[in-house]
């Protein structure tokens, strides 16, 4: 089975870039994408039908455990599972959440996102800026358009284009 849908690479509003750390000199920012969890519910949905896949949750300490099983079309089931920790922010939620999108990858979906470049945003704030935001948009479209990206890639305010004014 072809598992198009999981496999296709994702857009930028499937996409959620967390900052991941700060350089020691304060200037910078490292920025990670992730799939959303909305992402993994949608394109199982779109690659099995809604009620062609379901998952498990299991509390385990310290985190939890999510198993996802698909049915293919020959009508064999296989599952996969993986797991992640309580999260900082809304713990219970953020950790359900977390394990369900490591099990997605384990299907594939999502998986590209480990060969996206280190990202750099020139910031001395703790948050990812909103003139940064189009330009990560931008990159995972270049990407997507088969684009030759840098493996580290720093984004500066200048790289931004100025909001025009009507």
């Amino acid at each position: 089975m072809e598992l198009n849908v999981l496999n296709a690479p994702l857009t930028a509003h499937e996409i959620e870039w967390r900052v991941q750390s700060q350089t020691k000199d304060g200037q910078k920012i490292i920025v990670v994408p992730y799939i959303t969890n909305r992402c993994v519910m949608q394109r199982f949905d779109e690659q099995f039908g809604w009620s062609g896949w379901n998952n498990e949750i299991k509390e385990i300490d310290g985190g939890f455990l999510c198993t996802i099983t698909v049915m293919l079309p020959d009508g064999s089931a296989v599952s996969k599972t993986d797991g992640a920790s309580r999260t900082g922010i809304e713990p219970v939620k953020g950790g359900i959440s977390d394990a369900m999108k490591r099990c997605a990858v384990q299907f594939g979906l999502g998986r590209a996102l480990y060969d996206f470049p280190k990202v750099f945003v020139e910031t001395t704030d703790k948050y990812i800026p909103s003139w940064a935001v189009p330009l990560l948009d931008a990159m995972v479209a270049k990407i997507n358009a088969g684009g030759a990206v840098r493996d580290v890639v720093v984004l500066k305010p200048e790289h931004a284009k100025p909001a025009r004014v009507a």
